[in-house]
């Protein structure tokens, strides 16, 4: 049940199509072997209220939060994170090359004990994977 939370400012709502963001993120956890597919949620958060660095209005950041549950290798989650933060930075590539963005990301594993789950997306997904 890999969960990806993108929180972006604001200011970069017209510079970045953040669904398409979201979905480049999706294909490439979906490739990513220790990321259940039908756990996969991607979704995106715009920040109204951004103050950063020295205060320049022009800056941007999109910050990459990704839980999953316990029990995964150091290396395993370490090559995940690259892996998408990979995607993140090409993505943000072209905007990058005019406007000042920070780009972070941060992998955090979800205590299962504390964490209850129920749905049916495997249920009504064509792959039962």
């Amino acid at each position: 049940m890999p969960h990806f939370q993108i929180e972006y400012s604001a200011n970069l709502e017209e510079a970045l199509d953040m669904t398409a963001l979201c979905e480049a993120l999706r294909a490439e956890a979906a490739q990513i072997e220790t990321f259940p597919t039908a756990g996969i949620r991607v979704r995106a958060v715009r920040v109204d209220h951004v103050a950063m660095a020295d205060g320049n209005p022009a800056h941007g950041f999109i910050d990459l939060s990704i839980r999953l549950r316990a029990g995964r290798s150091q290396a395993v989650k370490k090559d995940a994170t690259a892996r998408v933060f990979s995607v993140l930075c090409d993505f943000a590539r072209t905007a990058m090359a005019s406007r000042p963005i920070a780009l972070s990301a941060e992998m955090r594993d979800i205590d299962a004990e504390l964490s209850p789950k129920f749905g049916n997306i495997r249920d009504h997904m064509e792959d039962k994977a």
